[in-house]
């Protein structure tokens, strides 16, 4: 049943295109929902944990979309799409940069709560570096900078994901 929630929510995204102001944050849903669903398989419980995770995602997912859909405002205008970027208008590089460090604080709080470390926190660090970075690249609004941030988030999740990874294995 999960699964098929999963599969129609990451389906239906397009259409929210349509109705929804920031579409982004469906799809944050729609990427993240794997986070409850892992936890469910693995430990046969959903705790607060995996639905602060799933939280973080979706300000993450807002994130790196709306700079994405910087790239695209002129000609969503034109076709009629909402997007984040068009909702938040003259904000939208704040709201991005507001959405980074709410998902970075929310993971920050879940990894150390979970007693993750020195690692995780050089992982977060260096995430917050990243994003940073991300905000050299958008401020100006310029299409393909704001698409070469967009495309630079794996290495945020690469962050992340490292500091996980070392903390687990030295920490």
């Amino acid at each position: 049943m999960a699964t098929s929630s999963h599969q129609a929510s990451a389906g239906t995204y397009p259409y929210f295109k349509r109705f929804f102001a920031i579409p982004q944050a469906y799809l944050g849903i729609a990427f993240g929902f794997g986070i409850p669903m892992a936890f469910a398989a693995v430990q046969n419980t959903v705790p607060a944990l995996a639905w602060w995770l799933l939280v973080a995602n979706v300000f993450w997912a807002v994130a790196y979309d709306t700079e994405y859909a910087m790239v695209d405002r002129d000609d969503d205008l034109k076709i009629g799409i909402r997007t984040s970027a068009i909702t938040f208008g003259r904000f939208d590089v704040a709201a991005v940069m507001l959405c980074y460090g709410a998902s970075l604080a929310i993971i920050l709080v879940c990894g150390w709560t979970a007693g993750l470390r020195f690692w995780f926190v050089g992982g977060i660090l260096a995430a917050a570096g990243i994003a940073l970075y991300h905000y050299t690249l958008i401020r100006d609004r310029e299409r393909m900078a704001c698409f070469a941030a967009f495309r630079h988030n794996n290495w945020l999740g690469a962050a992340l994901f490292a500091g996980v990874a070392l903390d687990y294995a030295f920490g």
